[in-house]
């Protein structure tokens, strides 16, 4: 099956976004999310798995539950990778899994790497995200004559606890954050996507848009707002499932 994400442009998009300067208002919400749940545990944790992006202070944070605390590198491919098998009771997954070729795969590999009766726990980008942004790249595809993928597909919210179930996992809960943020123009939500290094990798991403085709996408954009502003939608799937308990 041909892969729908490109693996070394997203690491070079989140290297850039990493070395001018991470956006995290998104991410920081799903990991604080993410503490709290686990604050509301009366369970310390042994060895955590911190996945995804990451702020340099989040490792001490989880702490805060767990002894000790490995972080992922950013080149680490979810659905490639080869881990310890039963390493971590604790795995938390941030920003990362909407943007791997095989998800069941890379559920089931951390379910490997995953000691029993541990927490997988995390958050990812769901089907209703960038909404304006695809009725955008839509208007811009009409003037330029050419339908290309422009936008991420996502995993609808009822999909996740199905998946995470034929991967082992047990007694999965999934929430629905949505997120608005008011943007001046199509081109500041641009900037925000690079800098969460959330733009386009798609492998088929098609040509890139004329001047023309820009201009249509970015009327489409303001005229969905009002007051100079437009309201856009992020949608977090916030996530928490247990490996089974050993008997």
């Amino acid at each position: 099956m041909p892969e729908l994400f490109d693996m070394n442009l997203r690491l070079l998009r989140r290297e850039r976004a990493a070395r001018r300067g991470l956006e995290l208002f998104l991410f920081e919400r799903a990991f604080e999310d993410c503490l709290d749940r686990l604050a509301l545990m009366n369970r310390r944790f042994e060895r955590a798995l911190l996945m995804g992006w990451a702020d340099a202070g989040w490792g001490e944070r989880l702490r805060s539950v767990a002894a000790i605390v490995d972080q992922q590198d950013l080149r680490l491919v979810e659905d490639a990778w080869e881990p310890q098998a039963q390493s971590y009771d604790l795995v938390v997954s941030v920003g990362t899994l909407d943007t791997v070729n095989d998800l069941p795969l890379a559920l089931q590999l951390i379910s490997y790497a995953m000691a029993p009766d541990a927490l997988f726990i995390g958050a990812l980008s769901g089907g209703e995200t960038l909404p304006q942004l695809r009725a955008a790249m839509l208007a811009a595809d009409a003037v330029s004559g050419v339908a290309a993928p422009r936008v991420h597909p996502r995993i609808e919210p009822s999909a996740l606890a199905p998946l995470l179930a034929d991967a082992g996992f047990v007694r999965p809960v999934v929430d629905v954050d949505r997120v608005e943020v008011s943007y001046p123009s199509l081109q500041r939500l641009v900037a925000d996507l690079r800098a969460m290094g959330a733009t386009n990798i798609l492998r088929d991403r098609g040509p890139s848009l004329g001047r023309a085709a820009r201009d249509a996408a970015a009327r489409i954009f303001a005229a969905a707002g009002n007051d100079c502003r437009t309201v856009e939608t992020f949608e977090l799937l916030h996530f928490a499932a247990w490996t089974p308990a050993r008997g």
